[in-house]
């Protein structure tokens, strides 16, 4: 055999290996549509994996939200079942009060009338007085009973007058926890209608964490049926590669 001969075999020989591997190669780097299912089953359920477990964590914390929720709305509650009990309390001093200060002024009145009588008779004494010792002598039984009402009226008039005082500042006093109790129930008011619109506001937000936690769990549910799905397709795919 000539050495054109081998020479052309060895040629022949070489660029078929070449081809044979370079199919072969190309093979490798070509996935079948089967390899390429199988490859997106696995993308797919890896995907389906972290949005369930996005979904249950935003279902969780919307659960602890719900839970926070029924406790806000539980304390706004008692304060407001609270705070009724303080308004009515302050109505009752209120009520307690203006019954005080009508009796304060009742007492003021009376007293005054007897401070004004008291110095009328020490008005009466006196001129008695005055015409008994005239007409009697000052040291006659007649101007000496005269003194001792004079002296009795003055200690009456006396006593009148401190209990006037005395009526005047249990009057300002009462008047002060008038003042204070109609402040306290101003401030109760204020607090109820507060611990109202708290309580509507955690209501919403009750309701609407309710509505996102259901939101949740069908996007969870969803995601179940969708990683199912997709473990179904792989086990098709594999089945058929």
């Amino acid at each position: 055999m000539s050495t054109t001969g081998v020479f052309r075999r060895i040629t022949m020989g070489i660029a078929f290996a070449g081809l044979v591997s370079g199919g072969a190669w190309a093979q490798a780097q070509d996935p079948t549509p089967q390899q390429q299912d199988i490859q997106q089953d696995k993308k797919d359920i890896r995907n389906d994996k972290k949005d369930s477990a996005k979904d249950r964590a935003d279902r969780n914390k919307d659960q602890r939200d719900i839970n926070q929720d029924k406790r806000d709305v539980r304390s706004d509650r008692k304060d407001i079942r609270q705070d009724n009990r303080d308004i009515r309390n302050d109505k009752q001093d209120i009520h307690q009060d203006n019954r005080d200060i009508r009796n304060d002024k009742t007492d003021l009145a009376k007293d005054r009338a007897d401070r004004n009588a008291d110095q009328h008779d020490i008005n009466k004494d006196k001129r008695e007085l005055a015409r008994d010792d005239a007409k009697y002598g000052a040291n006659s039984s007649q101007a000496q009973a005269d003194r001792k009402d004079l002296h009795q009226d003055r200690v009456d008039r006396n006593q009148d007058q401190r209990d006037i005082n005395k009526d005047k500042r249990d009057l300002n006093a009462d008047r002060r926890d008038q003042n204070q109790d109609m402040r306290d129930l101003h401030q109760d008011r204020t607090d109820r209608n507060q611990d109202v619109r708290d309580l509507h506001k955690d209501k919403k937000d009750l309701h609407q964490d309710r509505k996102d936690r259901n939101k949740d769990q069908k996007d969870i549910n969803k995601d179940k049926k969708d990683l199912k799905k997709d473990r179904a397709d792989l086990r098709q795919d594999r089945r058929h590669r």
